[in-house]
Parts: structure tokens; C-alpha cells; sequence
């Protein structure tokens, strides 16, 4: 199970409706605790890609996040990534970048805009990917 702060959602929603027509990506970082992973900071980072079909971060803005984290005691727990029209599912290319078990992946769709939807993933086996409970605190 992960858990995501309400104001965290809309900040990731917001900031994924701003950067529309493409991808929104970005950070997440905080604990884990007996199985449940906390997200406790959310990094809004820019796409490089300016892609409606993909993302990337670039390494400089991957590694000032960590550092950031670092310095508050945080530990990476992943990523998240906005699909401007299609379902809070992984895409083929999304199955294919996926390789981190420890990782959470989080998927925002904006196939309705007023209906935004998020959900974490993980993956095992570097192919098999299933949702893992995303609760919101």
C-alpha cells in the first residue's frame, strides 16, 4: 500500500492539467514503514520530452530532487506520470521502462478532465505490473 497527502493529489492533478497537451512527470519520496510506503513529497518535474505519448526527466533535475529528499531524510519511492487521453493504466512503453521493484509508479489519467484518476503500480519479474492500494490521507 502507498499513501498520498489530498493537497499532494491536486498538486500533481494541477500541475498535470497545466502541462496539457503533454505528459506531466515527475517525483516521490518519503518513508516506508511496515509495507506502507508514505509519499511525502512530490516533485514537480519538467517532461524534456514534450511528448503527449511519453515522458523523460532529465538527470540534472533527477538529481537535484534526490538530493532534496537526502537533505529531508527521504527516501526515493518512485515516479509519476500523467496520460493526457488514455486510461490510469501502463502503456506498452510504460511496461517497458519499469524495472525498479522497490518503485511505485503512479499513473494520472486526464481522459476526463473533471474525473481525473491515479493509481500505483508495481512491477515484478522486470514485466509483470500490478496495481498496488493507493490510499488517499
Amino acid at each position: 500500500m502507498i499513501t498520498l497527502k489530498k493537497e499532494d493529489y491536486k498538486k500533481i492533478v494541477e500541475h498535470a492539467l497545466s502541462c496539457l497537451p503533454e505528459e506531466a512527470c515527475g517525483l516521490i519520496a518519503g518513508t516506508e514503514e511496515n509495507g506502507v510506503k508514505e509519499i511525502k513529497e512530490v516533485y514537480l518535474l519538467e517532461n524534456t520530452d514534450h511528448s503527449n505519448e511519453h515522458f523523460n526527466i532529465s538527470p540534472q533535475d533527477q538529481l537535484k530532487a534526490i538530493k532534496d529528499m537526502r537533505s529531508k531524510g527521504l527516501v526515493p519511492l518512485g515516479n509519476w506520470h500523467s496520460h493526457p487521453e488514455s486510461p490510469s493504466r501502463p502503456s506498452e512503453e510504460d511496461k517497458r521502462l519499469f524495472f525498479d521493484s522497490k518503485a511505485r509508479y503512479l499513473i494520472l489519467s486526464l481522459m476526463e478532465r473533471d474525473k481525473p484518476d491515479l493509481n500505483a503500480f508495481i512491477v515484478e519479474n522486470h514485466r509483470d505490473v500490478s496495481k498496488d492500494p493507493l490510499q488517499l490521507v
